[in-house]
């Protein structure tokens, strides 16, 4: 069991009326190590995930984040099990997952909807999302396919991920015709990938009302200061994580000195470098972005929710961000 904490404050996610913890759990790493994108992770035992689902749950997490392409639908079953499996933890649950595009149209998301709410074992899904901008259709095609499935009752609200301003833009437009509003943009964002606050996805963003949903936001776990500390690590990843750029021992070099000021930071808090850098990426731009860290380890789920325990300071905010502007991969 985790120490007594303050639950974190939830907030309005976009333009919603779904009010979430700042941190939900990234699930690729429960795809059964299935699939080229599975393969990214060692299979985790279900016991393990289950744990893992439960701390999240204790931590004030409530929400999930997982895809049909994580191991063609493996990690949204177990994740189905395992929310089954924490009983009333789960009771005000909510799930984001999201429609693969590759090599289809839009016409395959009605026909495809029916599988993931199987595979979530009766959880409804809150948030259904075009994973990647490519595909055989048009975002008008693919936004009034998703308009259709939330009139009937089969998703509650729509995201994207990956979409480009012009994407955010049309998705959103298309959207307002039946009704609704584009929820969030779920993009690559860390303090050492900061591109979304220089390309306009993040001010377009809060422009049209829509929540940011940061993926990697330890940019594979580079911010945790880890590998700083120890390369051998890096040998002994699994999948081609180690072949990433931010893993080579000059951007190691590159990124040390943020890793230190996260880590002097870190000691005022009781708290890690990890902690730091997720607290920094839910606070940074306000309230409007969320970050889904995973977690493969049940230490990996105790430090995210222990992420959402303190707020750093503005003065903190400013000089991190500062630090890692200089530093970016």
């Amino acid at each position: 069991m985790l120490d007594q904490q303050v639950k974190p404050l939830l907030r309005k996610f976009g333009p919603t009326d779904l009010l979430l913890s700042p941190l939900g759990l990234g699930c690729w790493q429960f795809s059964k190590a299935r699939g080229f994108v599975g393969g990214f992770w060692p299979k985790l035992d279900n016991t393990l995930i289950n744990d893992i689902v439960r701390v999240s749950l204790e931590g004030g997490i409530n929400w999930f984040d997982t895809a049909e392409i994580y191991g063609g639908g493996e990690s949204e079953q177990i994740l189905g099990e395992s929310l089954h499996a924490a009983g009333d933890l789960a009771k005000d649950v909510h799930i984001a997952t999201k429609w693969w595009p590759g090599l289809r149209t839009a016409s395959n998301i009605p026909r495809t909807i029916d599988e993931r709410l199987r595979r979530l074992g009766g959880f409804p899904i809150d948030l259904y999302m075009i994973h990647q901008p490519f595909s055989f259709s048009s975002v008008a095609s693919e936004m009034r396919q998703m308009a259709k499935l939330a009139k009937e009752g089969k998703i509650h609200y729509v995201g994207v991920s990956n979409f480009n301003v012009r994407r955010m833009k049309e998705a959103d437009r298309v959207l307002k015709e039946h009704g609704l509003q584009l929820a969030s943009n779920q993009v690559k964002y860390s303090m050492l990938d900061r591109r979304i606050e220089r390309n306009g996805i993040l001010e377009t963003a809060q422009e049209l009302g829509a929540a940011i949903i940061a993926y990697s936001p330890l940019e594979q776990g580079i911010l945790s200061g880890k590998f700083h500390q120890n390369p051998e690590l890096i040998r002994k990843a699994p999948g081609p994580r180690r072949f990433m750029k931010g893993f080579k021992p000059q951007s190691l070099q590159q990124t040390k000195p943020l890793i230190d000021v996260l880590e002097r930071i870190a000691i005022h808090y009781d708290a890690s470098a990890t902690q730091v850098a997720l607290n920094w990426i839910i606070n940074a731009s306000g309230d409007s972005v969320f970050a889904i860290p995973g977690a493969s380890k049940l230490h990996h789920a105790e430090e995210n929710v222990k992420a959402m325990g303190f707020r750093l300071s503005e003065a903190e905010i400013g000089e991190l961000s500062e630090v890692s502007a200089r530093v970016a991969l």
